[in-house]
């Protein structure tokens, strides 16, 4: 996805850096995170979620707080309440040069953050925190015996993530100060709340006290075995999934564009590199956007299904959509029909009913369940027939003439 780089000023009049990850096609919406505590705007999670947000529709807007990353200012200056005011000025940026954000998102502190700031923020309609705490004085367990030092001392240098930062007694004031259970449920907008619930950084029942202090609309997704800071890539995936699945009924017009007319002629599909990996790509279909990628195996980053994925994906949805259509049109008690496919290369010599008797062909496996108790041997027998009928199976046993010219 495109990402502008660029700065704003802060309410303190510090230069903040600034990346706006964009998508290729129609921007439907505009997104601002928050990074967590002591990190910036390039940690793999916020990246991550940005790209792939980008690649649904929505633009993103990260940056580094006062003090960390690219960022002027000096951290130590820094407080819970100055990156509120942070996050403020940077949705005002975005509403002056671009238009304000619909959604908040906020990781760690940052979650807090976000929380912290939604009331200052009219335009944006949903918030999601991701292993949020319910309380900024959360972050002094980070501190650990250091707390006693930096009251006394006024200000400490502390390690944290093996990187030295200078933390000062106002910080602690600040901290101690916020009442973000109380802003919660004011919010007035809706709230999407992730966590996972082996969280040993921020414990789950962060999560808990969140969701019981936010009035309805809200919602709570638990990110399974995920780390606190998301480092596995499936879990920004999944997360960026349901963040634009579950934001879609909020932040219109919906992310997967309007709806699509049937009537109309065949759609392009459209591919193209992203650049953010060796073999990423963003596919294009109509409104509907997805990533192609290959395994990690070959090279790619897994971020997507590959090729021969995506061929045997048409295969199996045409295959399971011919059998509906033709148990609907017959009345015949078909519950649900599930299609697993498999790729494969296979010797010629070994395929007896094949024309081609030297060298490699390919093979696809696939694999059908029918459910429903009611069907007899005969509708069953008929449905494995259709099967073999869908146009996508009838292209690909078929002679395909592929033309091929260069872009003008």
């Amino acid at each position: 996805m495109p990402t502008e780089r660029f700065q704003f000023a802060s309410s303190e009049g510090h230069q903040l850096a600034a990346a706006l990850d964009t998508p290729d096609g129609e921007i439907h919406a505009y997104a601002l995170f928050a990074h967590c505590f002591t990190c910036g705007k390039d940690v793999l999670a916020a990246k991550r979620i940005a790209v792939a947000l980008a690649a649904k529709g929505i633009a993103v807007l990260r940056f580094d707080f006062t003090g960390l990353g690219s960022s002027e200012g000096d951290f130590a200056n820094s407080t819970f309440s100055s990156n509120v005011a942070d996050l403020v000025r940077a949705a005002d940026h975005l509403r002056e040069t671009r238009k304000a954000p619909d959604l908040l998102i906020g990781h760690s502190l940052g979650g807090a953050a976000i929380l912290a700031a939604a009331a200052q923020i009219p335009e944006a309609k949903a918030i999601v925190t991701i292993a949020a705490p319910s309380d900024p004085a959360h972050v002094t367990h980070l501190l650990k015996d250091q707390v006693k030092n930096i009251r006394e001392k006024g200000e400490v240098e502390v390690s944290l993530a093996g990187r030295p930062f200078r933390i000062k007694r106002e910080f602690l004031d600040d901290i101690a100060e916020q009442n973000l259970l109380a802003q919660v449920a004011k919010l007035h907008k809706a709230l999407l709340i992730m966590h996972a619930p082996t969280d040993d950084t921020v414990g789950i029942e962060n999560a808990t006290k969140l969701f019981i202090a936010a009035k309805h609309p809200k919602s709570f997704v638990s990110l399974a075995d995920a780390d606190h800071l998301l480092t596995d890539k499936h879990d920004t995936s999944y997360a960026a999934d349901v963040i634009a699945a579950w934001s879609e009924r909020y932040v219109g017009p919906a992310v997967l564009g309007p709806p699509v007319d049937l009537t109309e002629a065949p759609r392009h599909v459209v591919v193209r590199e992203t650049r953010d990996s060796k073999f990423q790509q963003i596919v294009t279909v109509g409104p509907h956007r997805l990533l192609a990628d290959e395994p990690v195996a070959v090279g790619g980053e897994d971020s997507g299904p590959g090729p021969y994925d995506l061929v045997l994906a048409g295969l199996g949805a045409c295959t399971s959509m011919t059998m509906r259509m033709y148990a609907d049109r017959k009345a015949l008690p078909l519950d649900r029909v599930t299609v697993t496919l498999t790729h494969s290369k296979i010797y010629a010599k070994d395929c007896a009913e094949c024309e081609t008797r030297d060298g490699m062909l390919d093979q696809i496996d696939r694999i059908i369940k029918i459910e429903g108790p009611s069907l007899d041997d005969d509708q069953r027998k008929r449905l494995m027939e259709i099967a073999d009928k869908c146009p996508v199976h009838r292209t690909l046993t078929s002679e395909v003439r592929i033309v091929t010219k260069a872009a003008d």
